[in-house]
């Protein structure tokens, strides 16, 4: 679900160029559903080998990537662990509403509804175990750095910006903004434009959100935030609080400022209507403010492994080999250009 707070966010257009030798940490549970979602057939169909298994992300990856690659931009993929114990209502509820997504879809094949099948595929999207491992697996030998955090993947991201590991968070979601990160990018793995199910195309652009100044035009701190986040509803609280929207939950925060009190005030408010708080506000506040995260990382930037790359996609998951072997070059003719372009500095 994510948090919904995209309506009062300050953002900034940037063009991809501008992230040129700048190091990302991709928050990859996020952009492989992604891929899962976008890379499919008007009916809905993803991109499968022969023997049946989804290729999709595979796909996106290695073309994505190397898009990234040739504008000098260096990747980090972060990969989720487990999950807090917070988060089950919210895994049983997307687990609820992909099993309806399924029966919508079966009934829209059955009337031969095209659109229909092509909206519904994308509300029924799993990500398995193999698709996790074979992503690493890609990554790897594509010679990037991937990072297994012990929780979420988000928190770890943030962690790594944070420190100075990376220039900024790459996410369609805004939790890492209540996660702490100085920086977050959304839209830089997508497609310059993306097809609707209608047949039109929308037109996609790389934006920046740059948490200080998210803070300066709200006129709150980094705690408000978090508890604006928590009442308008988190994945450790679905839904948030009845009523409070992004608007009114900042005007909340504004106006009760401390946390206690703030939420205080909402339960006040709750019991005079006869209703109650749900969810233990502390427990997830502090969750963002000291989230589980790890040290245990190393950034390494390695020549890819043509030979296992072209052996995975190509004779394990039947990609077109001369396609593969065609994004591989447009790989080494860039860091060829940009070892000359470097070496130039010096003469």
């Amino acid at each position: 679900m994510g948090l919904q707070i995209g309506e009062i966010v300050p953002k900034k257009e940037i063009k991809l160029e501008q992230l040129q030798g700048r190091i990302i940490a991709v928050d990859s549970f996020n952009t492989i559903y992604q891929f899962l979602a976008n890379i499919r057939q008007p009916d809905g169909t993803p991109l499968m080998d022969k023997k049946g298994n989804v290729t999709s992300h595979l796909s996106g990856l290695f073309y994505r990537t190397i898009n990234l690659l040739q504008l000098g931009i260096k990747p980090i993929f972060v990969f989720d662990g487990k999950s807090p114990e917070l988060k089950k209502a919210e895994l049983e509820g997307r687990e609820s509403r992909k099993k309806e997504a399924r029966e919508k879809y079966e009934m829209a094949r059955e009337r031969g509804e095209i659109t229909e099948m092509y909206k519904y595929s994308k509300q029924m999207l799993k990500l398995s175990e193999d698709m996790i491992k074979d992503s690493k697996k890609l990554i790897k030998d594509m010679g990037l750095p991937v990072i297994q955090a012990p929780s979420e993947g988000e928190a770890q991201c943030s962690w790594l910006v944070k420190k100075g590991d990376a220039y900024s968070v790459a996410s369609q979601d805004y939790d890492s903004l209540l996660f702490g990160t100085p920086r977050l990018i959304q839209n830089m793995t997508l497609a310059k434009k993306r097809k609707l199910a209608s047949g039109a195309y929308v037109s996609i652009q790389p934006q920046i959100i740059e948490t200080a100044r998210v803070l300066k035009e709200l006129g709150i701190n980094h705690e408000q935030l978090i508890c604006l986040g928590i009442l308008t509803g988190t994945d450790f609280n679905p839904g948030g609080i009845r009523g409070i929207g992004p608007k009114k939950a900042l005007q909340l925060v504004k106006q009760y400022k401390k946390p206690a009190t703030i939420f205080e005030v909402v339960e006040k408010q709750l019991k005079e209507a006869e209703q109650e708080m749900n969810f233990d506000w502390r427990k997830i506040f502090d969750l963002f403010q000291n989230p589980n995260v790890t040290d245990n990382y190393s950034i390494e930037f390695n020549k890819p492994n043509e030979k296992e790359i072209i052996s995975f996609l190509c004779h394990k998951h039947d990609f077109s080999e001369e396609r593969i072997k065609s994004g591989l070059q447009k790989l080494y003719h860039t860091k060829e250009k940009r070892k000359q372009q470097d070496l130039a500095k010096f003469l």
